[in-house]
């Protein structure tokens, strides 16, 4: 819900610069995911080892305090230290994908995956619309209050209306792994090693443009009515990818995550070009929703193909490697989109994040063909 108007709460607390507000904007949005990119693992290996709910409810009281207190911030500081201190409860919903990743049959665990992405992105496509609107009219500090409310309700039905199931492992796996052995699985597995790299990659590319947007759409169709354009433009891409996130799951699941992996990092990439030659707000909201529809299925494809290259003792931890690689993204990315706006102007932003997401095609078609594709039909040959 706050998410479209960071750049413009950032603009309200103080007489700034254009160049300052962009600057501060990528800033701000991205410390959250310093923190976040730090204790990832380390939840992880704890989820591991006692259960996921309980860090879920964690989470959700965590984010509440901190988005309230935000509401009440009267400076970029206070704002920035806020937004510092949620990164340790950051991950809802990458723990809950955890959760069920886990606890899911590996023959459906792209439709499964993608059905949770689902869910996930209607929060994403309404709260970017519901934010903007009540921003328009009730207020920023508002805005933060009742998403601070809306995190509670979520602790609570977490508490109370979730049960977590035991994991049952088989007689030849081992019921624990040590950190060490984790991270050698990992590096010794490349194409899982490439997906998990590519979970960066996307966040980079997903947040390049998101600080600044709400600037661009201002650029682009003036001030009027502005927080409520920018939540159409964000809740464009989600709503792109609501209406494929599960289908590309199960398409996934038939004929193999890493073939459906490797041509939406292609086809993302050349969506994300053309944001950077559009002339009014309408243009750019059908190409974040292209965007959405072509990232829709990278979130739960990846995840299950982490879930099945993973043992289940490990699988909590190497997901929360995971998820610090998507942090690492999600902070990287904005500030790399508010250096390059601030710099060389937002076309810039599309250039070079079309460029990323291209590139990490490229280097997991290679991966892939050279550690798995290759060796599968030698396999089948010489059977």
């Amino acid at each position: 819900m706050v998410l479209p108007f960071i750049s413009l709460y950032v603009h309200s607390l103080g007489d700034f610069s254009t160049s300052y507000v962009q600057n501060w904007s990528g800033w701000i949005f991205g410390i959250t995911f310093v923190t976040a990119f730090i204790f990832s693992p380390i939840w992880g290996r704890f989820g591991d080892k006692h259960g996921r709910k309980a860090i879920l409810v964690l989470f959700a009281l965590g984010m509440s305090l901190s988005v309230f207190l935000m509401g009440y911030a009267t400076n970029v500081w206070q704002l920035f230290i806020l937004r510092f201190i949620m990164g340790v409860f950051t991950g809802f919903v990458s723990m809950s994908q955890a959760l069920i990743a886990v606890q899911t049959p590996q023959e459906i665990a792209g439709r499964i995956l993608g059905t949770l992405q689902t869910g996930s992105i209607t929060g994403a496509l309404l709260g970017p619309m519901v934010g903007g609107i009540f921003a328009d009219s009730f207020g920023f500090a508002l805005t933060f209050k009742w998403t601070a409310l809306a995190l509670l309700l979520s602790a609570i039905i977490v508490a109370f209306g979730i049960k977590e199931m035991q994991l049952k492992v088989s007689n030849k796996e081992k019921t624990s792994y040590s950190s060490k052995e984790v991270i050698l699985h990992i590096i010794r597995h490349p194409v899982l090693l490439i997906v998990m790299l590519m979970s960066a990659v996307v966040q980079i590319a997903h947040f390049s443009i998101q600080p600044i947007l709400p600037l661009y759409v201002a650029e682009l169709n003036g001030l009027k009515h502005i927080a409520l354009f920018a939540g159409m433009t964000f809740s464009a891409a989600g709503l792109g990818n609501l209406f494929m996130s599960r289908r590309w799951g199960k398409l996934g699941d038939r004929i193999g995550y890493m073939k459906i992996l490797i041509i939406l990092l292609f086809i993302s990439g050349l969506v994300y070009l053309p944001g950077a030659f559009v002339t009014n707000v309408w243009q750019l909201i059908i190409l974040r929703f292209l965007l959405g529809i072509s990232l829709g299925g990278i979130v739960p494809l990846r995840i299950a193909y982490i879930r099945q290259e993973a043992p289940v003792a490990m699988q909590g931890e190497v997901l929360g490697y995971n998820t610090s690689l998507r942090f690492f993204g999600n902070m990287a990315g904005p500030a790399l989109g508010g250096m390059l706006s601030g710099f060389f102007g937002f076309e810039a932003v599309f250039f070079v994040t079309s460029g990323i997401l291209i590139l990490g095609g490229v280097l997991t078609l290679m991966v892939w063909y050279k550690y798995e594709y290759t060796d599968s039909k030698s396999h089948s040959w010489s059977s």
